[in-house]
């Protein structure tokens, strides 16, 4: 995608799990089913939703996204299905719900875990009949939507502890989307770290060229909990802050830096001073070898710095 709004919804990825992912979509883009997508926080979802509807046949129509857990429950109606005016107390004008919004196109429902009972059965009544009435109207409106889902949750498990309608569930769940973790497919990180590189060094206006081994190393030994989201927003903070053309060590977050760490100290059952040793020597190449910056990353003093080079016997590689 050539502008620099549109590469922010591109997904990005040449692993195994990914390349299932694009070749299911290719599969389904064309076909009217709905779609369910699951997966924790942060792997891109919301990608994929897009990613079909720029395949279908609606690609002209409107994308309208829906975080359901975002919107509290006693609002939840009138954002999806629009209020007329007088409908509540501060509904004081008549009001289009994303479902007539995205009418012609795709109603991605980001979360759909989270919606309450009273709006799933609202839902299942508009996909299977494809109309409804506005909170607080008679009238019935009609629309022409693709239904695209997503959930973090256990939604079969939800179904079973009666927490979503199991007839709603089934009818969401005519092709399923499986998005793996950022732990799963750690190959993909060297291609989000430049990719994200990229589209910051347009959002900020900088030149950053790359990133140092080290840091690379830190980041790939990551178990990235809040998956790509995070691994963006490490990137985004280290583009924007930094004033060289390569990420280093120093520019990572401490949190990363330190978890990384006691991940390879509880694999390896390190002594303190082989685990000291390890560390001083990876930010001395984060550095380059530069003395003076490395101390100042460990917070100690050039003069002892030295000494524990000399103590742990540590030499720059030619």
């Amino acid at each position: 995608m050539s502008d620099n709004s549109a590469q922010k919804y591109e997904l990005v990825g040449k692993s195994e799990p990914m390349r299932k992912i694009y070749q299911l979509i290719d599969k389904i883009a064309g076909l009217e089913v709905t779609v369910l997508i699951s997966g924790e926080s942060g792997t891109g979802k919301e990608l994929v939703a897009r990613a079909i509807h720029q395949k279908s046949k609606r690609k002209d129509g409107p994308f309208i996204p829906v975080n359901c857990v975002a919107i509290p429950d006693g609002l939840l109606e009138s954002e999806l299905f629009g209020h007329e005016e007088g409908a509540f107390t501060g509904a004081t004008r008549k009001k289009k719900g994303k479902f007539e919004l995205a009418d012609k196109g795709t109603l991605f429902l980001d979360e759909i875990g989270d919606m309450n009972i009273g709006a799933q059965a609202k839902l299942l009544r508009i996909i299977e009949e494809g109309k409804f009435e506005q909170v607080g109207g008679e009238k019935q409106i009609e629309v022409d939507n693709r239904i695209i889902a997503a959930t973090n949750r256990d939604l079969l498990g939800n179904v079973k502890s009666s927490q979503f309608r199991d007839d709603l569930y089934y009818r969401l769940d005519e092709v399923k989307i499986h998005m793996p973790p950022l732990r799963e497919r750690k190959e993909d990180i060297p291609i989000l770290i430049d990719y994200f590189i990229g589209m910051f060094n347009k959002d900020f206006d900088k030149k950053v060229k790359g990133i140092s081994d080290t840091a690379l190393n830190y980041l790939m030994k990551h178990d990235w909990p809040g998956n790509v989201r995070e691994l963006r927003n490490v990137v985004k903070r280290a583009v924007a802050l930094m004033e060289t053309d390569t990420i280093w060590l120093e520019h990572l977050p401490v949190e990363i830096k330190i978890h990384t760490e006691e991940v390879v100290i509880s694999n390896q059952n390190l002594s303190l001073e082989e685990i000291e040793a390890n560390h001083i020597e990876s930010v001395l190449r984060s550095t380059d070898w530069n003395k003076s910056k490395a101390a100042r990353i460990l917070d100690i003093s050039r003069h002892r710095l030295d000494r524990k080079i000399e103590k742990y016997n540590l030499k720059q590689e030619k």
